[in-house]
């Protein structure tokens, strides 16, 4: 089956049945998932003020850049209901509510609304952050809503997702590595099982990319080609402080990243060049001209990418966000 440019949603109605039964190995059953009271100190318990006192004292030991990225990273994930919203706009993918569409991104959805909640709850004992000015920069989020570049095409939203879940397993990780070398083995331990659950995400939406490159090859290069000349944009690049123009905040939470390790340039192609691989690019048949062309100018991005990044001084100068007093 080679699919042409009209027949998307023929195209995801063929891979249907395939995601429906793999479901229960795409996400993980709800009874058997951990979820943010596991994580956090129980206020039913006689000891909760304890463990609170415990976990305030172990947030002290994080570094000023390491607690503005986590904030950041927190309110990226407190906007899901963008995304969701955003899954909604795409092509054929929830008219009947039964079917392997829509079971996976209410159940994608559901496992992602975990993360917000149980990192909110963190700052929020942690006592080291301003919750109100946090809280306004994830409303601004969530009101301004995001162009990701995706224009409601199916095709384009799954090269997003592989490459933003990517992006953001490798953030949450090293979020906690870095949290366990300054004494908080219990932010470790969160970003650690939300950075699992990225991780998983980001496997299933790259499974589906190749699983249309099977199908319609053509037009899934042209879409990866699209995407990536327009360049992966995070959501985290529309989030913005109170009284502070949208766009600003993002530079000073990037600069952050840059200088802890946690998101480079260099991971931005890092993730290309995993990408290219997981979906054998160089391996992809019955590609019509101009779908050649888009996998030669791929083929040859990373390199691009890397001289760019190679000249790319490491940014020294520290902001002081408003979410942090």
């Amino acid at each position: 089956m080679i699919a042409t440019v009209a027949s998307r949603a023929e195209v995801l109605q063929h891979l249907e049945p395939f995601l429906k039964a793999n479901l229960d190995g795409f996400l993980k059953k709800v009874d058997e998932s951990w979820q943010p009271s596991d994580y956090i100190p129980d206020s039913r318990s006689e000891t909760f003020f304890d463990e609170v006192k415990s976990l305030r004292e172990a947030a002290q030991g994080l570094s000023y850049d390491l607690l503005a990225v986590l904030i950041g990273d927190t309110i990226t994930e407190e906007a899901l209901p963008n995304y969701e919203a955003w899954f909604h706009q795409l092509d054929d993918m929830n008219k009947d509510p039964d079917n392997g569409w829509a079971q996976w991104i209410r159940g994608w959805t559901a496992e992602e609304n975990r993360h917000g909640d149980l990192l909110n709850r963190y700052l929020y004992l942690s006592g080291r952050v301003n919750m109100r000015e946090f809280e306004v920069s994830t409303q601004y989020l969530i009101s301004d809503g995001f162009d990701l570049g995706t224009a409601h095409d199916p095709y384009r939203a799954f090269v997003y997702t592989s490459y933003q879940e990517a992006a953001t397993n490798l953030s949450h990780r090293r979020v906690g590595t870095l949290a366990r070398k300054a004494g908080d083995a219990q932010l470790s331990k969160i970003c650690g099982m939300i950075a699992g659950d990225e991780a998983r995400h980001a496997r299933v939406y790259q499974t589906f990319v190749e699983k249309i490159f099977e199908v319609d090859p053509s037009e899934m290069m042209l879409a990866f080609e699209d995407m990536m000349r327009k360049k992966i944009v995070m959501p985290a690049h529309y989030m913005r402080e109170m009284g502070v123009e949208m766009g600003k905040t993002f530079g000073h939470f990037t600069d952050a990243a840059q200088r802890l390790g946690v998101y480079t340039s260099q991971d931005y192609t890092d993730i290309l060049e995993s990408l290219i691989t997981t979906w054998k690019l160089d391996q992809v048949t019955d590609l019509n001209d101009a779908a050649e062309k888009a996998r030669d100018y791929i083929m040859a991005l990373p390199n691009r990418l890397r001289r760019v990044a190679d000249r790319m001084p490491v940014p020294k100068l520290e902001y002081k966000f408003k979410w942090i007093e």
